[in-house]
């Protein structure tokens, strides 16, 4: 597995594993991220894996205890190399498949029509093709457990808003550009919303909070308004 190691401030090092943004390099940021949890070192303060890399904060305290004569940074990318000599292909977290029931259109999905029209599609085609899609957690950022996924296909892309939202309720379903993605919190938004989900996708007072996480694949299935409500009634 190549990679490459980049400073960031003084207490980080960026693992870099790719370039581009594909299956293969979120793969190994997988494999990454699987052999810290599983041998985590003891000057580690925490790692944050994201679209191509695997950023680890250090306590550079602990290096200076260890040794006043090198940089705490030179000691850390040492200390990474010998670790991801360690790692081996495959050794990644058991994938998840996760359903996300998605009530599309209405007052949930306020943008659906404009999203049908720029790509000369009827709803009812853009509902198919997005519940259809082949999709990918690559990194969870922006919000609390906001996933940034890949895989929508191309024939439903769309713009952003030009004036964004000042409120998006949790759970909405947006389309920004070639990507699609669910607001966990309600939040600011300039993404075109097409549905909304009942699940929570963020939750602070379990553990983990975030439903999901890199790695995940996701599979949209619509829902009808009535069993929307009936979701929520169940909590």
């Amino acid at each position: 597995m190549e990679y490459g190691l980049h400073p960031l401030g003084d207490h980080a090092v960026i693992i870099e594993l790719g370039k581009d943004i594909n299956e293969e390099t979120q793969k190994n940021v997988q494999v990454v991220t699987a052999f810290l949890d599983e041998h985590p070192p003891k000057w580690m303060v925490e790692y944050i894996p994201a679209f191509t890399t695997v950023t680890v904060f250090y306590d550079p305290v602990y290096f200076f205890r260890e040794n006043l004569d090198s940089l705490p940074y030179n000691q850390a990318c040492q200390q990474l190399s010998e670790l991801l000599q360690g790692v081996k292909p495959g050794d990644t977290k058991e994938q998840r498949v996760v359903e996300i029931p998605v009530c599309y259109g209405g007052e949930f999905g306020p943008d659906l029509d404009h999203v049908a029209t720029i790509n000369g599609l009827t709803a009812e085609e853009v509902i198919d093709i997005h519940s259809s899609g082949d999709y990918l957690v690559y990194m969870i950022g922006f919000a609390p457990g906001f996933p940034y996924v890949g895989g929508m296909p191309e024939k439903i892309a769309a713009p952003r808003r030009e004036s964004p939202r000042l409120k998006i309720p949790a759970g909405s379903v947006g389309i920004a550009g070639k990507q699609t993605g669910v607001y966990p919190i309600e939040t600011p938004g300039g993404w075109q919303l097409i549905g909304r989900t009942p699940l929570d996708l963020f939750q602070p007072e379990v553990e983990p909070p975030s439903l999901l996480r890199a790695g995940d694949k996701i599979k949209f299935k619509p829902i009808s308004h009535k069993e929307y409500i009936e979701w929520e009634k169940k909590g």
